[in-house]
């Protein structure tokens, strides 16, 4: 049997939203490995100011928080050209089709249902960062073409 090693191998910045103060413990102990960092935030207003103020290379968003849940962060972040190209995965208890519609209607990337399992969400998020990194790279490459 293999060791343990770490899935997030890529230097990545995460931001992890949610209300509850349990799985903001768990995913900064969880999703941080040497190469990503793991910043949370409580709700979604709090985390449009974060992103405002700093990059990140995926967000990771509950449905259902006070203040502004994940669909109101959904679409603000494709509404804003500095946000419309950032990776989202929804993570949530709410496995219901209006959601899971109304999220990728919104511009969910992926879509991951509560109770997480730590360690397939370390490679949907591996999976989704490299996805979004070789997009931007064609469309840097198209743009210097062009």
């Amino acid at each position: 049997m293999s060791g343990f090693f770490y899935v997030l191998d890529e230097q990545a910045r995460l931001l992890f939203v949610d209300d509850d103060p349990i799985l903001r413990e768990f995913a900064q102990v969880n999703l941080a490995s040497p190469n990503a960092s793991v910043t949370v935030a409580e709700n979604g207003a709090e985390a449009m100011q974060m992103l405002e103020a700093g990059r990140f290379d995926v967000l990771l968003v509950d449905l259902e928080m006070p203040v502004m849940d994940g669909f109101a962060v959904l679409e603000r972040l494709r509404s804003d050209p500095a946000t419309v190209g950032l990776p989202v995965i929804v993570q949530t208890g709410r496995e219901d089709v209006e959601a899971i519609d109304r999220a990728y209607r919104l511009g969910a990337t992926s879509f991951v249902t509560k109770p997480l399992n730590w360690r397939l969400l370390t490679y949907q998020i591996r999976y989704v960062l490299r996805a979004a990194r070789a997009e931007q790279a064609v469309l840097a490459r198209a743009a210097a073409a062009a």
